[in-house]
């Protein structure tokens, strides 16, 4: 059995080991916020008459990595009524990003590239689950429910599943048939068949039967014949007829009873470099900061390409009750693709921004839009924008949850907010 470190609430101090949990700083309507500072034991309490300032932003020229386990900066946090008249709280995590949120009855998991933290809305107790605690890495990019366990993808530190009720760990690796130590997304289908999404491919474990070897496959370009696009695979999503779609690096791809389809740019995935390039904020050349980016653009056919633009580049999927499926691009904006024809929506459109890092169902064929640039509500015809003048922690949005009471909790780098009330405002939640 694993422990982890509790996290004791002493009246508005709350404590971790060396890092303190700050409570009543940031908060619109008298709500508890959450702050953590790093290296410290203790946190004395914050007025919340004068909201602190929020991390250093990452210079306008930085591409938003997706992938990146580092801060990429966040936007000053308004103190102000937000415009759309909703309520919000902010949970500050410290240098960190917010890649994933779980919504689990009155539970929120919180995951960060420091660990998982569990928080309780009823009772306002944190916990803090890390390395110390039974996880192989720290940066996490994926929390789902697997069972009666809690399934966390990390990176460079394979699949983890949490047994809370034993206070348990039990992690999956490369040497348990892992087709990579990063994982980034997981779907257990209807028939119990489990796919992981990884670095190096895609692993399909039949029957979710993850302690038998011999249950254990993995796709790649290679073994697929260059069905599956690219070995970088970053999402995945059923469609409506029992087939999986999978995002990738290179595009997107098709399982359906072993045959493997996929679409890319010259298809009509993600809109043209024409169309964007004055669009894009980030100006530095991605291929000038990575070895694997400059990979990639030479793979891409991005040679003339000098700012942060791949089309192929799926960082967001989602597949609606209609069928139709959804990418986020990287700077190619949100692409629409009903199985046949492809439709595009840029920021000339109203999207916040062309990097499009998250895409959840707003309920009622509407979508949520996490952006580099804030989060919009997406009703299929136009974007309403959310930033953090309404509320959002930083305007880069990697993640949300829908609560059991309707609020949406989401996700940047540095904390999350909670939104209430938006439920009234959209009429679609």
């Amino acid at each position: 059995m694993n422990s982890s470190t509790t996290i004791a609430v002493i009246g508005a101090v709350a404590v971790v080991g060396i890092i303190g949990y700050q409570l009543g700083q940031r908060s619109h309507d008298g709500e508890p916020v959450v702050t953590e500072a790093a290296q410290t034991a203790a946190v004395a309490p914050t007025s919340t008459a004068s909201p602190a300032p929020a991390a250093a932003a990452a210079p306008a020229a930085t591409a938003p990595d997706p992938h990146a386990g580092l801060p990429m900066g966040a936007d000053s946090i308004a103190g102000t009524q937000p415009p759309l008249g909703h309520r919000f709280a902010q949970f500050r995590v410290g240098e960190s990003n917010v890649k994933a949120l779980l919504a689990d009855g009155p539970i929120v998991w919180v995951g960060t590239s420091g660990g998982v933290i569990r928080y309780d809305t009823a009772t306002d107790e944190h916990r803090l689950y890390d390395v110390r605690a039974g996880l192989l890495s720290n940066g996490i990019f994926h929390l789902s429910r697997l069972g009666d366990r809690l399934a966390v993808g990390t990176y460079g530190g394979g699949l983890s599943l949490f047994d809370e009720a034993n206070d348990d760990w039990t992690n999956y690796n490369i040497q348990h048939g892992l087709g990579d130590g990063f994982v980034y997304d997981l779907l257990q289908l209807p028939n119990g068949d489990i796919w992981i999404a990884t670095w190096s491919g895609a692993n399909l474990v039949k029957n979710g039967q993850l302690d038998d070897r011999e249950q254990w496959s993995t796709f790649t370009v290679a073994s697929t014949g260059g069905g599956l696009p690219n070995d970088w695979v970053y999402a995945l999503a059923a469609g409506k007829n029992g087939e999986v779609w999978m995002a990738t690096e290179g595009g997107l791809a098709r399982y359906t009873n072993g045959v493997w389809d996929n679409w890319k740019h010259d298809d009509g995935l993600g809109a043209p470099y024409e169309l964007v390039r004055e669009q894009i904020e980030f100006q530095r050349d991605p291929a000038k900061e990575s070895s694997h980016h400059a990979r990639q653009k030479v793979e891409m056919g991005l040679e003339g390409v000098d700012v942060a633009y791949n089309p192929n580049y799926i960082v967001a999927l989602h597949v609606d009750d209609d069928g139709i499926v959804w990418c986020g691009t990287w700077g190619g904006g949100l692409a629409r693709f009903d199985g046949e024809k492809w439709q595009h929506f840029t920021v000339a459109d109203g999207l916040p921004a062309n990097h499009v890092f998250m895409l959840e169902s707003a309920g009622g064929g509407a979508l949520w839009v996490g952006t580099s640039n804030g989060m919009a509500f997406f009703d299929g015809k136009t974007f309403e924008v959310l930033t953090t003048s309404d509320g959002l922690y930083a305007n880069n949005v990697f993640s949300l949850a829908e609560g059991e009471d309707g609020s949406l909790w989401v996700g940047s780098f540095g904390g999350v907010a909670r939104l209430l009330g938006l439920r009234e405002k959209f009429g679609q939640l």
